[in-house]
């Protein structure tokens, strides 16, 4: 074990610390027992506007116009000299007359060496003025864009809530069935979009739980349409994967699309089953699923081409950089959604359901 070096004498610590203070570009002073100032970095003297050849000496409360006599930061600092505490990250606002108050974070230490009846202290003072503006000025940009967004969201939800009611009444009125379906459709997917707003509403700005999202969109979907919950069921089994509020849309829209065209095709007749909405997530990879139990895939000839609701979701994959497959459930279908830290290439998996 190396022998350890012996204490500095009061001389050399005296010399070694009057020479930090006079090398320093940082705001420092060295004080004795009583608070009295020992010396002044010149940084500290313009930072604070104190003329550099009259600190010295004199008592650390008396600097400037008395602005630095400040009851607290004097408690700490003797509490400091005493050997009881330090002062740590402190943060102070400095009352200056005539003059803008700035805020302060100051840290002080005992010296260590062999003399005890000569008490040193080290302040260090630190200006976080500016910094404290600037994030002030931040902190009001964001509830300025906070506000902005709940209008634009309102704004929007009132939007889609005319649109859905105007091509609800047009549907009503119409007397061909095919123009009629078209219109039900658009109206479908209104009120999806509109729930994905309400969702995106909610959580605001940052990360989307995904739970709790997928729940309320498909509860939303199942109030809207599913007439006999006996008959019908929408569950979902979700992790506790977060994603970001662009991501959270696209898996939205998946989700919805997909739910509708296994509503609208794999129950025909009245038939009773369940679509189970799955997500699992292992960070970066993960997979969304659909899953119905009903009448399963059609094959042969007949099978329908893609339609609007099997593009919307294949643009939404590519757009996501994951792969789609289709598979037989037995019964039913089973759509995957599935990204992989690799890009992938969606898949041309046979075209779930009917064309939508």
């Amino acid at each position: 074990m190396a022998p350890q070096a012996p204490p500095l004498s009061p001389a050399v610590a005296m010399n070694l610390a009057l020479a930090v203070v006079a090398s320093s570009n940082a705001p420092l002073l060295l004080l004795d027992r009583s608070l009295t100032v020992i010396a002044a970095s010149g940084s500290f003297c313009r930072a604070f506007q104190i003329e550099s050849d009259n600190v010295a000496d004199r008592p650390l409360a008396s600097l400037g116009k008395g602005e630095w006599d400040v009851p607290q930061l004097t408690g700490l600092l003797n509490a400091t000299a005493s050997g009881f505490t330090e002062v740590k990250d402190y943060e102070m606002e400095l009352v200056r007359e005539g003059r803008g108050n700035r805020a302060l974070v100051l840290n002080a230490t005992k010296l260590d060496y062999a003399d005890e009846g000569n008490v040193r202290l080290i302040l260090a003072v630190v200006d976080v003025t500016d910094a404290r503006i600037a994030e002030k000025f931040k902190n009001d940009l964001l509830k300025d864009k906070e506000v902005l967004l709940q209008e634009l969201h309102h704004r929007v939800a009132n939007s889609l809530q005319i649109i859905a009611s105007v091509l609800m009444q047009s549907a009503r009125k119409v007397q061909s069935d095919e123009t009629r379906s078209h219109l039900f459709d658009a109206h479908q997917r209104v009120m999806s979009v509109a729930s994905l707003q309400k969702q995106l509403a909610a959580s605001q700005l940052g990360d989307v739980e995904l739970r709790p999202y997928l729940s309320a969109l498909c509860e939303s979907i199942g109030a809207s349409m599913i007439r006999d919950r006996n008959q019908l069921s929408l569950e979902v089994n979700v992790d506790d994967g977060i994603t970001t509020a662009d991501t959270s849309v696209s898996l939205g829209l998946i989700v919805t699309e997909l739910v509708i065209n296994a509503l609208k095709h794999a129950f025909p007749q009245d038939r009773k089953g369940k679509i189970l909405v799955a997500y699992q997530g292992h960070t970066p990879n993960w997979t969304l699923s659909v899953t119905d139990d009903g009448v399963g895939m059609s094959t042969g000839s007949d099978t329908a081409k893609p339609g609007l609701g099997t593009s919307i979701v294949q643009a939404l994959a590519k757009q996501l950089g994951a792969s789609i497959t289709v598979a037989a459930a037995d019964p039913g279908t089973k759509v995957s959604i599935m990204y992989a830290r690799a890009p992938a290439l969606v898949s041309q998996s046979p075209v779930f359901g009917e064309a939508v």
